[in-house]
């Protein structure tokens, strides 16, 4: 059968299972690859591609993503949250738009837009709490500003291998990059706060939700009069992390600050603070609190791994690259085929970094027919990997669990926004080629 039937198949059955069935995604997402690599043909690779991606997925993510949810629940019970989002509402007019520069600002730095969502995500909904504001609409601001920046900003992952492959110039690769991801990042902005209007119903209902669980879970933290916590004490589980981690891309070769900026044992270091910080709320309410972070970030996982099953079963099949290969043989303007061969192979496997590191490699024989710079070339491609964020993508899923929000919420949000992005930011490196180059 031919690769992209199968992809449409592939996609077909889990909407079907997730939206009709409502099967748990991770089971969706596990029967879907196997039917996809019997369709390929495979069936015993099939078994390697799924535990292969499974295990891949979990290998990255595990630690960092159990280490996120234990800083933020315990920063939650003891008030630091509360603390931190106070300041952000007192020292900005904007909250929705500092989540945002937040998310923009440190993606690149920390060379993963996933992190940064996972580290800041509890100050989002905090806020979110605080300013009544739905919950979709801070988790949106702050993901669409990371992604933002990590797409289009060189040095980013996704960034910089095209660069040494198409051989760019990376000081003009830069320069373009940071022009275009500001106005791209501006448009995730106001996507989310239109989210915001349109999500009224559900905040109050939601608001009510989140209410009655913070106080039941925190009811006997302040029974007991325990004051919140010191600024130090708040801003060390998160920014301390921060720091040593933006130390080591800064100093690779210094063995200390390459083992303590690693992002699993920096985010270690700060579960160690985080709960220095909750010292206060004796020690059963903090193993209780630290049991369910765990219990959350599993589920989290779980999903995860399902997403990095199917993206290694699809890419066995070879479905990327006959997408790829049809849109190079369509008549279309020249700016257009390296946006859409990078929007097929984003879409078919799900990582915005192996998007990179594939399409350069399709497009390079091209590139002296298409008559484009290659930092034209590269930010064109980097646009189409805002295209399709689906189940296939890891983050997909740790947007949509650690935002509380359903699938479909999260095509609504995380989908649509990224596609808007993503034509936004093509439409801008257009401009420019046409009229600076």
């Amino acid at each position: 059968m031919h690769p992209v039937i199968i992809f449409l198949f592939a996609l077909l059955c889990i909407l079907f299972f997730t939206a009709r069935l409502r099967l748990h995604p991770f089971i969706s997402l596990v029967l879907v690859s196997v039917f996809t690599g019997i369709l390929a043909g495979e069936p015993l690779a099939t078994v390697e591609a799924i535990t292969g991606g499974l295990g891949s997925v979990f290998s990255r993510f595990a630690i960092i993503i159990t280490c996120g949810s234990v800083i933020g629940l315990l920063l939650q019970g003891t008030g630091g949250m509360s603390l931190i989002a106070s300041d952000i509402i007192r020292f900005s007019r904007n909250p929705l738009l500092a989540l945002n520069v937040l998310g923009f600002l440190f993606s690149v730095p920390l060379m993963c837009y996933i992190l940064a969502y996972v580290i800041f995500i509890p100050i989002a909904k905090e806020l979110a709490a605080r300013l009544d504001n739905p919950p979709i609409s801070t988790a949106t601001v702050l993901a669409l500003g990371a992604v933002a920046s990590f797409n289009l900003v060189y040095p980013s992952p996704v960034v910089i291998s095209a660069a040494e492959e198409l051989s760019a110039n990376v000081d003009r690769l830069f320069i373009l990059g940071l022009l275009i991801a500001l106005p791209t990042s501006i448009a995730g902005y106001l996507y989310s706060k239109n989210l915001e209007k349109s999500e009224t119903a559900y905040l109050s209902n939601r608001v009510e939700e989140k209410t009655t669980e913070i106080q039941e879970k925190t009811s006997g933290i302040y029974s007991n009069s325990v004051k919140r916590p010191k600024r130090l004490e708040a801003y060390a589980p998160i920014f301390f992390p921060l720091l040593l981690i933006l130390l080591h891309t800064g100093f690779e070769h210094h063995p200390v600050l390459t083992f303590l900026g690693n992002p699993n044992i920096a985010l270690l270091i700060g579960v160690l603070l985080s709960i220095f910080s909750a010292r206060k709320l004796g020690s059963l309410v903090l193993r209780e609190l630290i049991e369910k972070a765990v219990r959350r970030s599993g589920v989290v996982l779980l999903d995860l791994c399902g997403g990095g099953a199917l993206g290694a079963t699809l890419a066995m099949t070879g479905a990327g690259e006959a997408l790829g290969r049809f849109f190079l043989q369509l008549s279309l303007p020249h700016i257009l085929v390296p946006f859409l061969v990078a929007a097929a192979l984003q879409t078919v496997q799900g990582s915005r970094v192996v998007t990179m590191l594939i399409a350069p490699s399709l497009l390079l024989p091209l590139v002296p027919e298409l008559g484009i710079p290659p930092e034209i070339v590269i930010l064109s491609m980097a646009s189409g990997t805002f295209l399709i964020s689906h189940v296939n993508d890891p983050f997909f899923w740790i947007f949509g669990e650690l935002a509380e929000l359903e699938p479909s919420k999260v095509f609504k949000s995380n989908t649509l926004g990224n596609a808007l992005m993503g034509i936004v930011s093509f439409l801008l490196i257009s401009t420019v080629y046409i009229f600076f180059y």
